[in-house]
C-alpha cells in the first residue's frame, strides 16, 4: 500500500461503463427498460458525487456503436429514454455548473436526438466545473480510425510530415482532446472487460471492476472504487522506488 497525498486520492478523469441494468431487471422479473430508467438515477447520483468531490472529467458509456444489435424495441426504448433524460437533466446541469459534451457518432441517432445533444451542449458551454462526457453510438476502435484518417488526410494535404507526428499530438485528434486521460475506470456488472471504450485513452489507467450492478451503484459504491485507487501506486514504467522518490531498482 502506498499513501497518497489527499489531492491525489481523487481522480481527475473516471470513466464508467454502466453495466447491469438488463440483469438488475430481470432479477425483477421487470422489463429490461426499467432497468434502464433505474440507471438513470445512478447516473444522476454518481455525476453528482463526482462533481461534488472535484473530478476534473467524468466519462459515462451510455450506448455503443455495438448496442444497436440489441433488440429494436430496446433500442427504441433507450433512445426515447436518452431524450427524456437530456431533456430533464440539462437545466440541473447548467445550475451546478457542469459542462456536458457527446463523444461518438452521434450522426447515427435520428434529428430530433441529434438537435437535443446540440441544445445540451450549447447551454452547458460556458460552465466551468466538471466536464460530463457522453460516449453515445461510440466505439474505441471507431475513434481511433476517425483519428487515423484525419492524420492520412493532412499528410495528403501536405499539412503533416508523418515523421513529425506523436502520441501527444495524435491524441489531439481523438474524442477526447484537450481533457486528460482517464485516471481510473469503473465497470460495475460483474464482467471484467473495457469492452471497446477509449482504447486509446485507457492505456495506463487504474481498472477497478464491482460486481454491483449499476442501478444498484451509488455514492458508498463510488467511495470505495475511489479508496481503492488511492491505494494504488500508479508507476507508468518506472520502478516503486521511483515513484516512491527512493532509489532505481
Amino acid at each position: 500500500m502506498t499513501n497518497k497525498k489527499t489531492e491525489d486520492a481523487v481522480p481527475r478523469h473516471v470513466a464508467i461503463v454502466m453495466d447491469g441494468n438488463g440483469r438488475w431487471a430481470k432479477a425483477r422479473f421487470l422489463p429490461r427498460l426499467m432497468g434502464h430508467h433505474r440507471g438513470v438515477e445512478s447516473a444522476r447520483k454518481v455525476i453528482r458525487a463526482c462533481s461534488n468531490v472535484g473530478v476534473e472529467c467524468l466519462t459515462l458509456f451510455a450506448f455503443s456503436s455495438e448496442n444497436w444489435k440489441r433488440p429494436e424495441e430496446e433500442v427504441s426504448g433507450l433512445m426515447s429514454l436518452f431524450m427524456t433524460a437530456l431533456e430533464r437533466e440539462s437545466t440541473a446541469l447548467f445550475r451546478h455548473n457542469v459542462r456536458m459534451r457527446f463523444i461518438g457518432h452521434t450522426s447515427g441517432f435520428s434529428a430530433s436526438l441529434q438537435e437535443k445533444i446540440q441544445q445540451v451542449e450549447a447551454l452547458t458551454a460556458s460552465c466551468t466545473g466538471m466536464t460530463l462526457l457522453i460516449a453515445a453510438n461510440y466505439g474505441g476502435r471507431w475513434d481511433i480510425l476517425q483519428a487515423v484518417s484525419t492524420v492520412a488526410q493532412k499528410i495528403a494535404d501536405g499539412e503533416l510530415v508523418a515523421d513529425s507526428l506523436d502520441e501527444t499530438a495524435f491524441g489531439q485528434l481523438l474524442a477526447t482532446a484537450g481533457l486528460p486521460d482517464p485516471d481510473l475506470f469503473i465497470r460495475t456488472g460483474g464482467e471484467k472487460r473495457i469492452s471497446n471504450f477509449l482504447l486509446w485513452q485507457l492505456a495506463y489507467a487504474e481498472l477497478y471492476f464491482t460486481d454491483v450492478l449499476w442501478p444498484e451503484f451509488d455514492e458508498d459504491c463510488l467511495q470505495k472504487a475511489f479508496r481503492d485507487f488511492a491505494n494504488r501506486q500508479r508507476r507508468f514504467g518506472m520502478t516503486g522506488e521511483q515513484v516512491s522518490g527512493g532509489k532505481h531498482a
